[in-house]
């Protein structure tokens, strides 16, 4: 499960991916979340959740963006390391993914088209999440040159003082960044820039 800010709620689907292996009558193993942007391959609960996986097993994720927003060459890296573990990856959006959890009941052949039929769509959604995360990083872009264009209009994000000054608090201790990042409920990328300012004084 994966939200791109702390704002939002990386937790939000595990309802849903519960009753949706439920009803494919299966059950989740283990859960990763993390407060990452699905157009970077820094994603250490990503590839956390690879490390612990065994050939055979399945990731499952509620949509296919969740996993991805990659851009071309950066999708076909994760690919291929995922094709290479062995694990198979199924999503909600994607009912032709869904025999995945069902691969031992097919035969060598059908396996293989369905393998081949959900690779291009797999593809396919990958990248229309990446232009659809284009697409708002160019009108946010347009959206804050016309703010700045209008005297006393702009004025950025807010800074959430409190939370950063709890993560400045919990490095100061030594505690790991997974921790404050579970803990605080921050992305790294908050953490890093905290710890930033913190090597500036």
């Amino acid at each position: 499960m994966r939200a791109s800010t702390d704002e939002q709620d990386a937790q939000r689907a595990k309802g849903a991916l519960q009753t949706f292996a439920k009803e494919q009558g299966t059950k989740v193993h283990a859960w990763y979340w993390e407060n990452e942007s699905g157009a970077s391959l820094q994603r250490p609960e990503l590839f956390r959740l690879l490390d612990d996986c065994e050939r055979g097993d399945v990731l499952l994720l509620e949509q296919v963006d969740r996993l991805s927003r990659l851009n071309a060459e950066d999708w076909q890296k994760l690919r291929g390391d995922i094709a290479a573990r062995g694990v198979r990856i199924v999503a909600v959006d994607l009912a032709t993914s869904w025999v995945a959890l069902k691969a031992d009941e097919q035969g060598e052949f059908m396996a293989r088209m369905l393998d081949a039929i959900n690779g291009m769509l797999l593809d396919m959604l990958a990248a229309i999440a990446r232009k659809d995360f284009e697409d708002r990083r160019r009108r946010q872009a347009e959206g804050i040159a016309k703010a700045k264009a209008t005297p006393g209009k702009y004025r950025g994000r807010a800074v959430d003082t409190e939370k950063r000054e709890a993560i400045r608090k919990a490095l100061d201790k030594g505690l790991s960044w997974q921790w404050i990042q579970t803990n605080l409920e921050c992305s790294r990328a908050t953490i890093a820039s905290v710890s930033k300012g913190l090597a500036r004084q």
